[in-house]
């Protein structure tokens, strides 16, 4: 697939089914791309597509199931939306940083990568009342095969990674800050400990669906 260029091909983009729940139009919007003109779009929709869709498959899907809606923060940005956003300190990591995900595009085989950063509104109301952002975390260690995760302050939002070989690490910089998990490490709780944590989470997918 060419690289769209009118807003018919951009239309058909946004249309893609990448897993039950998602399209690819759910990860477009950037509030970068947006207020400074900046288009978001892929140079290789093909591999874009391919690898957000393992993201959305693997990851993603799966949160919905059990939490209920999940809110996108920031999906994929194209090369040159994260370049603009690295170089004017819009929280942007450098293109050829091994651990910027949102270029869904960039790499293929055992170096593809996407990420999303979101938010998991019923978790977030706990948040807000003074619940543990490592409840979550440990959760997902639990759940998922994620490759990263990283938490922030604002109402527990985290970047959350697909890879072919997930290096499974945990970071925050919510306190305590720094690495909750390196790659290779055993977690510093036991899984009794962990799951004490969130014994009072949703069934894992136990949302039912027609």
């Amino acid at each position: 697939m060419r690289r769209p260029r009118s807003m018919w091909s951009l239309e058909t983009l946004g249309r893609v089914r990448l897993s039950k729940h998602f399209y690819m139009r759910d990860f477009l919007y950037s509030e970068i791309g947006s207020f400074h003109q900046i288009r978001n779009i892929p140079d290789d929709p093909d591999l874009a597509i391919a690898n957000g869709r393992a993201l959305c498959e693997t990851l993603l899907d799966p949160l919905e199931e059990t939490f209920g809606r999940i809110a996108i923060r920031s999906g994929y940005r194209s090369a040159d939306l994260n370049r603009y956003g690295n170089e004017n300190r819009l929280n942007c990591a450098r293109n050829d940083n091994p651990l910027e995900c949102h270029i869904w595009d960039r790499d293929s085989g055992q170096q593809a990568i996407a990420g999303t950063s979101l938010v998991i509104p019923w978790f977030a109301d706990q948040y807000d009342r003074g619940r543990d952002w490592r409840d979550l975390a440990w959760w997902v260690h639990d759940h998922l095969p994620y490759s990263e995760m990283w938490f922030f302050p604002k109402l527990a939002a985290f970047n959350l990674v697909w890879r072919p070989r997930p290096h499974r690490t945990i970071s925050s910089y919510i306190a305590p800050r720094g690495m909750l998990l390196r790659a290779g490490d055993a977690p510093v709780e036991t899984q009794e400990q962990r799951q004490a944590r969130y014994i009072d989470f949703p069934q894992f997918r136990g949302i039912k669906f027609p």
